[in-house]
């Protein structure tokens, strides 16, 4: 019994979370009802630094399901990475990446290239007569 009657409030949740209109009832008690709006907005951002020669950005827009934009980095070895993308329905994000430059380690400095390098530390024994 309390099965069906679980079922038949899921159910009912369901019916009245799929109606896709949003009702909001404040304190006057006004009945205003609002359509949801597709999603549209438009960006853009870059940095440029020219002390690290380090250039950046990004820009997306979407009107609705239409969504595309790109975005690009410098890469620690001096290749610069571009990817442009896209949303495409039900199969999603939809990626095209793309290098440019040759990779080069050259300007990296010498601490980054190396791994430090760790020693263990060295055993030392004591006589019980001498003192610590």
């Amino acid at each position: 019994m309390n099965t069906k009657i679980l079922i038949l409030l899921g159910l009912a949740a369901l019916a009245a979370a799929d109606s896709g209109e949003f009702r909001y009832y404040g304190n006057s008690g006004s009945r205003e009802s609002f359509e949801s709006s597709e999603a549209q907005y438009q960006f853009q951002w870059a940095v440029d630094d020219d002390s690290s020669e380090n250039h950046y950005g990004h820009q997306e827009a979407r009107d609705g399901d239409d969504t595309q934009g790109s975005y690009s980095v410098l890469l620690p070895d001096g290749r610069r990475q571009t990817v442009t993308y896209y949303v495409d329905g039900d199969d999603g994000y939809i990626a095209d990446v793309k290098y440019s430059g040759e990779a080069s380690f050259e300007s990296a400095s010498f601490e980054s290239r190396e791994a430090p390098r760790y020693a263990p530390p060295q055993r030392r024994y004591y006589d019980s007569n001498e003192s610590k």
